[in-house]
C-alpha cells in the first residue's frame, strides 16, 4: 500500500510533461509543413512567372521577325520599278519560309485598283498569265460585284498554301479596307487582329500583316505623296496556332494553357505593362486548352490548384493579352511532393528530441550548478595564483634590470677610475718619450708616436665602452643625457634630429633618469634600423608633477600589432620600464605615416617605491 502511494505522485507528475512535449512537437511539425509548402509554392510561382516571361519574349521576337520579313519583301518592290511573278517566286524560295519562319504560310503581293481599271487589268492578267503557269489557277477578281477600290492578290508564294486566294480582293471586307487605308497613309504595318477565314481548313487560325508598297522613285514624305505613290501592299499569312504552339514547345513545363486575346490597337497608357480586366464573354483568338483543362479561360487563374500569369504582348501596333495557367502539381518534382511531409516528420522528431534533451538538462540542473560553482572557484584560485606568479616574475625582471644597471654603473666607474687613469699615465709617458726623442732618435721617436696613437685609440675605445655601459653625462641630469644621446645619434647616422625642451635641469631620481635615457636609446636604435626616416624629433617636457618624452619620425611606420611580433623585445622593454615607474606609454603609428613613442612618468617616480601592478593605462 505504501509502495503504491509512493509511485503515484511521480506518475501523475510525468504525464502532463510528456503530453506537453507531444503537443509542442505537433505544433512545430505543422509549422514546418506549412513553411515547406509555402516555400515550394513560392518557388513554383517564381519559376512559372519566369517561364511565362520568357515565352512572352519569344512570341514578341517571332512577331518582330515576321515584321522584318515583311519589310524585306517591301524593299524588293521599292528597289525595282517592276517585280515580276517569277522574280517574286525566286525571292521567296531563297528565304525558305518553313525552315526560318515557322508558322508563316505564304508571302503575297496585292495590287491597288479602282473600278475604272478593273476590266482592263483583269483582261491583261488573263492574257499574260494563263491557267497552270507556275502552278497558279485562272485569274479572276473575286468576290464579284463592283466596288470603288480594290486590293487584288496577284502574287502568292507558295501558291499551294492558298490557291483560292489568287485574285481575291482583300479590300472587300470593310475592316480590312480601313486597315489598308490607314497603313497606306502612315506607311506602317497594318494588323487588323481579325483571323482570316481559310476555306477548307477550319482548324487553322490565319492571321495577316500587310505593309504598303509605293511606286519606284516617287516621294513619300507626306500623306498626299504617299497616296499618290501607293501601288499596293505586301503581306504575310501565318498560322497563329502554329506560332503559339511552337513558342509553348520551348517551355520545359508541359500542360501549360495559353489563352490569347486581341485587345485592339496599342495606345499609350499610364501603365502600359498592366494587364486589363477582360469580360468573361470575350472570345480569345487562341486557346491552347490541354487535356483535363476544359474550364472557361477565367477559371484556372481563380482556382487554388492552378498558377496563372497575365502579360501584355506588343504585336506590330496591336496589343495582345496572354493568360498563362498551369496546375501547381505539374511544376512540382517528386521530391517537392514529399518535402512538406518530410519537413513535418523532421520537425516532430527534432522537437521531441530537443524536448527530451531539455527535460534531461532540467533534471540535472542542480548537479550542473554545483559542478560549475566548483569549477568557478578553482578557476578563480588558479587565476589569482597566476596573477601572483606574474607579478613575482615582473618584480624579478625589474630587480634583475636594476641590478644590471647598477652593475653597469659600477663597471663603468671602475673602468674610468682604474683603466682610464692607467691609460692616461701611459699616454703622458709616451708623449714625454716622443718629445725627447724627436731630434736625436728619429726611429725611436716614430715608434713612440705610434705607441701614442695606439694609446689614444684605446682611450677612445674605453670611453665608448663606458658610455655604452652608463654614460657619465647621466650624472649631469636627464636634460644633458638626452642632448648628448641626440648628438651621438645625429653624428652616427647622419639623420636630422631636433630636440625640444620645455624646462631646463629637470630633477629626477637616478632610476627614472636612467629609464628615460634607455627608452630614448631604444627608440633611436629602432629608427636607425627599421624606420628609414629622414628626420627625427625628440620632445622633453615637464608639466606640473610629470615628465613626458616623445620620439617621432617620418619613416615607414609600423603595424599596430608590431609589439607582439615574435622575437621583438624593444617596445616590450620600454613598456616594462615605464610601468615599473608608475608612468604611461603610448605608440602612434600606421604604415607609411611614421611612428611616435610617448612616455610620461611622475617627477618622484622610483621603481622601488612603485611595485609592478597590472593596470589599463598602457595604450597602443
Amino acid at each position: 500500500m505504501s509502495s503504491t502511494a509512493g509511485k503515484h505522485p511521480l506518475t501523475a507528475e510525468k504525464k502532463p510533461l510528456w503530453l506537453l512535449g507531444f503537443v509542442m512537437s505537433l505544433m512545430v511539425s505543422l509549422l514546418f509543413y506549412m513553411a515547406a509548402s509555402l516555400s515550394i509554392e513560392n518557388d513554383a510561382s517564381e519559376l512559372f512567372n519566369n517561364l511565362a516571361r520568357n515565352t512572352q519574349k519569344s512570341i514578341t521576337l517571332r512577331a518582330k521577325s515576321y515584321a522584318n520579313l515583311l519589310r524585306g519583301t517591301a524593299s524588293l518592290f521599292h528597289a525595282n520599278e517592276h517585280v515580276s511573278r517569277e522574280q517574286f517566286h525566286r525571292y521567296v524560295a531563297n528565304i525558305a519560309l518553313q525552315q526560318n519562319y515557322p508558322g508563316v504560310m505564304n508571302l503575297n503581293y496585292s495590287r491597288a485598283l479602282d473600278e475604272s481599271q478593273r476590266a482592263t487589268f483583269e483582261a491583261a492578267m488573263q492574257r499574260d498569265y494563263p491557267p497552270g503557269r507556275d502552278g497558279y489557277p485562272a485569274f479572276a477578281i473575286h468576290p464579284p460585284g463592283p466596288r470603288a477600290h480594290y486590293s487584288v492578290l496577284l502574287y502568292i508564294e507558295p501558291i499551294a498554301s492558298a490557291p483560292e486566294k489568287y485574285g481575291y480582293d482583300i479590300a472587300s471586307r470593310p475592316l480590312i479596307a480601313e486597315a489598308l487605308a490607314q497603313s497606306r497613309d502612315s506607311g506602317q504595318i497594318s494588323n487588323s487582329g481579325v483571323p482570316v477565314p481559310m476555306e477548307g481548313r477550319p482548324r487553322l487560325t490565319g492571321m495577316a500583316m500587310r505593309l504598303p508598297v509605293y511606286r519606284f522613285g516617287m516621294p513619300t514624305g507626306t500623306v498626299e505623296q504617299r497616296r499618290a505613290a501607293y501601288q499596293g501592299s505586301v503581306g504575310i499569312g501565318y498560322d497563329l496556332v502554329t506560332m503559339m504552339r511552337s513558342a509553348l514547345a520551348d517551355m520545359p513545363v508541359r500542360n501549360v494553357r495559353l489563352t490569347l486575346f486581341d485587345i485592339g490597337p496599342q495606345a499609350p497608357l499610364e501603365q502600359p505593362d498592366l494587364p486589363l480586366e477582360l469580360p468573361h464573354d470575350m472570345r480569345p483568338i487562341f486557346d491552347s486548352t490541354t487535356a483535363g483543362m476544359h474550364a472557361p479561360w477565367w477559371l484556372p487563374g481563380n482556382s487554388g490548384r492552378y498558377l496563372s500569369s497575365t502579360m501584355l504582348i506588343e504585336h506590330n501596333g496591336r496589343a495582345w493579352q496572354a493568360l498563362f495557367s498551369v496546375r501547381k502539381s505539374d511544376l512540382y518534382t517528386r521530391f517537392d511532393a514529399f518535402l512538406p511531409w518530410l519537413a513535418l516528420l523532421t520537425g516532430f522528431a527534432s522537437t521531441m528530441l530537443l524536448y527530451m534533451l531539455f527535460h534531461a538538462l532540467a533534471s540535472s540542473r542542480r548537479r550542473a550548478i554545483q559542478m560549475a560553482t566548483g569549477m568557478t572557484a578553482e578557476l578563480r584560485a588558479s587565476q589569482i595564483r597566476l596573477q601572483l606568479s606574474h607579478q613575482k616574475l615582473r618584480r624579478l625582471a625589474a630587480h634583475a634590470d636594476r641590478i644590471k644597471e647598477e652593475e653597469r654603473k659600477r663597471i663603468a666607474r671602475e673602468i674610468h677610475d682604474d683603466l682610464g687613469q692607467n691609460l692616461l699615465v701611459l699616454r703622458i709617458d709616451a708623449d714625454m718619450l716622443a718629445s725627447r726623442t724627436q731630434r736625436h732618435h728619429p726611429r725611436l721617436n716614430a715608434r713612440a708616436c705610434s705607441t701614442l696613437e695606439q694609446i689614444d685609440a684605446t682611450i677612445k675605445s674605453v670611453r665608448q665602452i663606458i658610455n655604452d655601459l652608463r654614460p657619465t653625462v647621466l650624472d649631469l641630469g636627464v636634460n644633458a643625457a638626452v642632448e648628448w644621446q641626440v648628438a651621438q645619434f645625429r653624428l652616427r647616422t647622419g639623420i636630422a634630429c631636433e630636440i625640444s625642451e620645455s624646462h631646463g635641469d629637470i630633477c629626477l631620481s637616478d632610476q627614472c633618469a636612467t629609464a628615460l635615457f634607455r627608452i630614448l636609446q631604444e627608440s633611436l636604435s629602432n629608427i636607425s634600423q627599421h624606420a628609414n626616416a629622414s628626420s627625427v624629433q625628440v620632445k622633453l617636457e615637464k608639466c606640473h608633477d610629470t615628465v613626458s618624452m616623445s620620439v617621432s619620425d617620418n619613416g615607414v611606420g609600423a603595424a599596430i600589432d608590431g609589439r607582439n611580433k615574435l622575437g621583438s623585445f624593444g617596445l616590450v622593454g620600454i613598456e616594462e620600464r615605464i610601468k615599473l615607474l608608475g608612468g604611461t606609454f603610448c605608440i602612434e603609428s600606421s604604415p607609411g605615416a611614421g611612428m611616435s613613442v610617448h612616455v610620461s612618468v611622475p617627477l618622484g617616480a622610483d621603481a622601488t617605491a612603485f611595485p609592478y601592478q597590472e593596470d589599463s593605462r598602457t595604450n597602443i
